[in-house]
């Protein structure tokens, strides 16, 4: 049985991947610091199953590690408008707090086999906008804001302690994630949250920049047949297949909430300009395929599910 330590295990990603490691039947030692962005929902479900355990702590500060197989740092701040605003937070959490994970790693055994691996998360925006074409694992990474930067330093950190040290790692970067339980202060769930109050929709950049989306539940089976084939010291993307404009997502979200299909102009705000606003992020993940991985998740019949997941249990 294998035993996996999991960062951020209360967050839309770090819930979906406990979710799909305790169904293999693994056990989970989950650490999350419980910010605003954490579901207090995952964690009664997930400690109703007894090969869960849980610790409320900050990776940056973390000072023990359980003897483990597998590190999934998923730990991270991640709201790009909020790294604009101030960065202090995700130089902390995605910088310092990968740092403080990598020597735990290192220090945890005297023989360097027995270390455990460390599966870290980073994301598609480490590489930059591309206008055409898509992003493969050797391009190189030029983040135009503070969260993505933070996101490529780690990486950095991560590829520095393997060669040094002998730590062995898989680096992730997904696409944009979606799914049941995501704090509202990302795209879908935002819209729901300011269509039940009655709010405009704000969309940067006339909603024009393109995302390519993938539900974190194809995630959580990425990360599982990444452990079970055993592919150490690499870098993998992984993409949902389904990419469309902010402006698009928002116009399914209205017609999800809605039941119906109308001009929606007046429920949009399409005057905000962010800094450093990325145009499209795309990743080619045949890497990824070629091991036998297939995002299964339909954008068009997931998001029906939850925008009534929102409009039923908001409480945020």
């Amino acid at each position: 049985m294998k035993l996996v330590v999991i960062t951020g295990c209360l967050g839309l990603i770090g819930a979906y991947v406990t979710r799909e490691c305790l169904q293999k039947g693994w056990k989970v030692y989950g650490i999350d610091k419980c910010t605003y962005a954490s579901n207090a929902e995952f964690l009664e479900e997930f400690t109703q199953n007894e090969n869960f355990s849980f610790v409320k702590e900050d990776i940056s500060k973390l000072k023990y590690l359980p003897d483990c197989d597998y590190v999934i740092n998923i730990a991270a701040e991640s709201h790009v408008g909020n790294s604009i605003i101030d960065s202090s937070d995700f130089i902390q959490s995605n910088i310092v707090g990968v740092k403080n994970l990598l020597d735990l790693i290192r220090n945890k055994q005297h023989n360097v086999s027995d270390r455990p691996v460390l599966l870290h998360f980073s994301t598609d925006e480490v590489y930059g906008d591309i206008t055409d074409g898509e992003h493969i694992e050797t391009d190189i990474l030029k983040p135009s804001n503070p969260y993505s930067a933070s996101k490529a330093a780690a990486d950095m950190l991560v590829l520095a302690w393997a060669r040094t040290y002998g730590i062995k790692y898989i680096i992730l970067r997904p696409t944009n994630n979606y799914g049941i339980g995501q704090y509202p202060e990302k795209l879908i769930p935002l819209i729901v949250k300011n269509l039940m109050r009655n709010k405009k929709i704000k969309l940067h950049d006339q909603g024009e920049p393109v995302r390519n989306w993938l539900h974190s539940e194809d995630t959580a089976t990425a990360v599982v047949t990444l452990i079970e084939a055993q592919v150490y010291n690499q870098i993998f993307n992984v993409a949902g297949g389904f990419e469309q404009k902010n402006i698009e997502t928002a116009y399914k979200v209205l017609q999800c909430y809605f039941a119906e299909d109308k001009d929606w102009s007046n429920y949009l705000d399409l005057t905000h300009v962010r800094e450093g606003q990325d145009v499209r992020y795309a990743l080619n993940d045949d890497k990824l395929r070629n091991l036998g991985w297939q995002p299964k998740k339909v954008f068009d019949q997931e998001i029906i599910k939850i925008v009534e997941y929102y409009k039923n249990n908001f409480k945020w």
